[in-house]
């Protein structure tokens, strides 16, 4: 459970430790929006990702389905910054099918905790092969990272790319080719 009067009282030493004063006007709610902000970016601790694809459809469809250019966020477990960007995702039903919103929910439940996201790339990955029982699974996502754009080398634009695959989308070349040109839109 997020300690949220524990990260107001943080907040307010960081003010302080940078020389600010945090009774100051500006300033004086800024540990409490921080905390509500901790609160939502790190929703995602106290959530199981299974749960949401436990619900689906029984539906005789073997083949290839893909949702593709999901939007979503982290913050990175290193600085605390956010990273963001889209992810897409591949699976091979073996007679049940989840619903795409459940795909996209997954995703956020992952994404709001302290990642990496190479770390978040797999999660998915394993968390749709455990939930949907798929033959096959694979995961891209794409993002740029504001502790590279902003502090250090001050690459904007950059983008990080990780790829997990489990199952036939590991083991069958031609369905992993299939799901890399859907994804890419040719």
């Amino acid at each position: 459970m997020i300690d949220k009067e524990r990260i107001q009282q943080a907040a307010s030493a960081i003010i302080e430790a940078i020389g600010e004063d945090p009774r100051r006007e500006g300033l004086v709610d800024t540990p409490r929006r921080i905390a509500q902000m901790y609160e939502e970016f790190f929703s995602g601790l106290a959530q199981d990702p299974v749960e949401v694809l436990a619900t689906g459809f029984e539906e005789s469809h073997d083949e290839l389905v893909v949702l593709r250019g999901i939007p979503f966020f982290s913050i990175c477990e290193h600085h605390f910054l956010p990273f963001y960007g889209t992810a897409h995702v591949g699976y091979v039903p073996r007679g049940r099918v989840v619903g795409a919103s459940k795909l996209a929910r997954a995703l956020d439940i992952l994404a709001r905790r302290p990642q990496i996201q190479e770390r978040l790339t797999n999660q998915l990955a394993d968390t749709i092969f455990t939930a949907a029982n798929p033959a096959g699974v694979a995961t891209v996502l794409s993002a740029e990272h504001m502790c590279m754009t902003l502090r250090g080398v001050r690459k904007p634009g950059s983008k990080i790319v990780t790829s997990a695959s489990r199952g036939t989308l590991r083991t069958q070349a031609a369905t992993k080719r299939e799901f890399l040109a859907l994804i890419s839109g040719t």
